[in-house]
C-alpha cells in the first residue's frame, strides 16, 4: 500500500493550491478517501473525506473554501483549496479510511 501526496508549497493568505494523491496497492474504486492534516504540534485531523460513490464530509473550517474530487480510472484523489489561510499551515496526507496507512505527506504553509 502507497499514498503519494504532492502539489504543497508556500502560498500567501488568500491563495489556491491543489493537492494530489495517488494511491498504489488497495482497490481504489471501493476505498473512501481522505485528506487529514497535522500542524506543527498538533494532532492529525481528518480535513476531507470521498466515499466511493463520491459521497464528501468536510471539517467545518474548510467547508466552502475546500473541494475534494476522485479519479478513480487514475487512482487519485485531489484537494482543492482555496482562500487559504495561515492556520491552513501544516503537512498534509491522504489515505483510504479502510487501511489508515500514510505517505510521506505534502507541506502546505500559508503566510499572512
Amino acid at each position: 500500500v502507497q499514498f503519494v501526496e504532492s502539489g504543497g508549497g508556500l502560498v500567501q493568505s488568500g491563495g489556491s493550491l491543489r493537492l494530489s494523491c495517488r494511491a498504489s496497492g488497495i482497490v481504489f474504486r471501493l476505498s473512501t478517501m481522505a485528506w487529514y492534516r497535522q500542524g506543527l504540534g498538533n494532532q492529525r485531523e481528518m480535513v476531507a473525506s470521498i466515499s466511493s460513490v463520491g459521497g464528501t464530509n468536510y471539517l467545518d473550517s474548510v467547508k466552502g473554501r475546500f473541494i475534494i474530487s476522485r479519479d478513480n480510472a487514475g487512482k487519485a484523489v485531489y484537494l482543492q483549496m482555496n482562500s487559504l489561510k495561515p492556520e491552513d499551515t501544516a503537512v498534509y496526507y491522504c489515505t483510504a479510511l479502510e487501511i489508515m496507512s500514510w505517505g510521506q505527506g505534502t507541506q502546505v504553509t500559508v503566510s499572512s
